[in-house]
């Protein structure tokens, strides 16, 4: 069974930083992509940040430039570093992996809890 595990999350002011992190434990052969996502009160869920395993990085408009996805395949962890941040930015933030627990099986799809993250003065 797999698990992930987010920390991270909390109240900050317009401008400030906050860093969220997301850890897989449990049965894992292999990680493929890995991502952040969020949800705002009243909206959908919205993709942040992703990164292949190879290293690639993908991210949304809104955020770039600001934020910094980045993995430590050793840890089986994925970061999301959030600078600058805005009102706008306030939502639950989920963490999502592509995991494979054999060599020859399938990926599945993994979420963590969600973690709640507030910019407000």
């Amino acid at each position: 069974q797999v698990q992930l595990a987010e920390s991270g999350g909390g109240l900050v002011q317009p401008g400030g930083s906050l860093r969220l992190s997301c850890a897989a434990s449990g049965s894992i052969f292999f990680i493929n992509g890995m991502g952040w996502y969020r949800q705002a009160p009243g909206k959908q869920r919205e993709l942040v940040a992703d990164i292949t395993s190879g290293g690639s990085t993908n991210y949304a408009e809104s955020v770039k430039g600001r934020f910094t996805i980045s993995r430590d395949n050793a840890k089986n962890t994925v970061y999301l570093q959030m600078n600058s941040l805005k009102p706008d930015d306030t939502a639950v933030y989920y963490c999502q992996m592509w995991i494979k627990i054999r060599r020859y099986v399938y990926q599945y799809e993994y979420w963590g809890q969600g973690n709640q993250v507030t910019v407000s003065s």
